[in-house]
């Protein structure tokens, strides 16, 4: 994996590594390697994970045939001090 460093800007390239690693599932294996896992334990995770994704995946289903209503939009709060985007004060 590899991340670019633009114009000495090292915490920019910090966040998108970390996004990246995210994206991967690399940290959440990390956390998972800590401790041994019992083979019994890790079909039973394996097992809930896929039925959450088919749970995800039947409920997005369900949203673009309408039949369900599609979830709200989150509405983020401007940082005090933070300039607006697209504002030039």
């Amino acid at each position: 994996m590899e991340v670019l460093v633009r114009d000495n800007n090292v915490d920019q390239a910090l966040r998108v590594l970390k996004k990246k690693l995210q994206r991967e599932g690399v940290l959440r294996e990390l956390k998972q390697r800590r401790h041994y896992e019992k083979p019994s334990e890790r079909r039973v995770r394996a097992q809930a994970e896929a039925i959450r994704r088919t749970k995800k995946a039947a409920r997005k289903q369900a949203q673009r045939e309408g039949l369900l209503p599609a979830p709200k939009k989150k509405e983020f709060a401007r940082r005090p001090g933070m300039p607006s985007a697209g504002r030039s004060d």
